[in-house]
């Protein structure tokens, strides 16, 4: 088979979580590009929302607008109902919706905890387990897909780098690459691929003004030389969910230009 029919996901209908905007939105445009179907999701920005139902529909692909609440287990049953209702028979999730809510430790309430832990880490939970029961529901089409399946989630760098003041969210990045590991252990004999993708220091809403403040510190933390843009997790992800990567089950592949490198280290071994 020629490597760009590997890539193609023609056929598939795809959920992304939290795709309104940011890593989301640039992800769902290129599962649309790469031919897949796709539902938005979005929780507050219905307005983003349409725009980017109507781009991927401009691209020949079906899409339609999903709000839920990922923390929410009736909000998740719902929107895969609704994909499932409008678009056919799910072949590919997402799970990127997530937040912060950053303070010191001694700071940080507990209610600030429990919603970055229920949108973050419950709700990647709560994602994940309903693809899975859809998957087994849809049952295997070959002339689709290898898979039966294909799940992933929007971990972190800080999965493995800890990140003071920011405890909260650590914690549930350092959650969810367990969480998809176990699930990908469980899973892979059905054919289901579970994988994640790490962002770095990716230029979106949610860091504008750090980046505004701090552009010069955030580049020393970068080999590579640039914060990244969405569209690099978002291809990313196109080529993890396509028969290209049939045989990747349980690995975090790490979008960060080199963050991970420990940069800081770099001549003082």
């Amino acid at each position: 088979m020629a490597a760009f029919e590997l890539n193609d996901l023609s056929g598939q209908v795809a959920i992304v979580t939290g795709s309104s905007s940011g890593i989301g939105e640039a992800t769902a445009r290129e599962l649309g590009k790469a031919g897949a179907d796709v539902v938005v999701n979005y929780h507050g920005e219905e307005r983003n929302a349409d725009a980017i139902v109507s781009d991927i529909r401009a691209m020949g692909r079906r899409a339609i607008k999903v709000q839920a609440d990922v923390s929410d287990e009736a909000d998740v049953v719902a929107m895969f109902d609704r994909a499932e209702e409008e678009l056919g028979p799910v072949d590919i999730v997402v799970s990127n919706a997530g937040l912060q809510k950053d303070a010191r430790l001694a700071d940080m309430s507990l209610g600030d905890w429990n919603t970055v832990i229920s949108v973050n880490l419950t709700g990647g939970f709560l994602v994940g387990r309903e693809a899975v029961r859809r998957f087994r529901k849809k049952g295997l089409r070959e002339h689709v897909s290898r898979a039966l399946g294909k799940l992933v989630f929007d971990s972190s760098v800080h999965q493995v780098i800890p990140w003071a003041f920011h405890v909260n969210y650590a914690a549930s990045k350092g959650g969810i690459n367990l969480l998809m590991q176990s699930i990908a252990q469980e899973v892979a004999c059905e054919k289901i691929r579970v994988n994640a993708v790490a962002p770095g220091a990716i230029a979106t809403p949610i860091n504008a003004g750090e980046r505004e403040a701090h552009l010069d510190d955030m580049l020393k933390l970068i080999p590579h030389g640039r914060v990244g843009d969405p569209e690099d997790i978002g291809r990313t992800v196109a080529w993890l969910v396509s028969d290209a990567a049939d045989y990747v089950t349980g690995q975090t592949f790490f979008v960060d230009g080199g963050m991970t490198l420990y940069p800081g280290f770099r001549g003082n071994g």
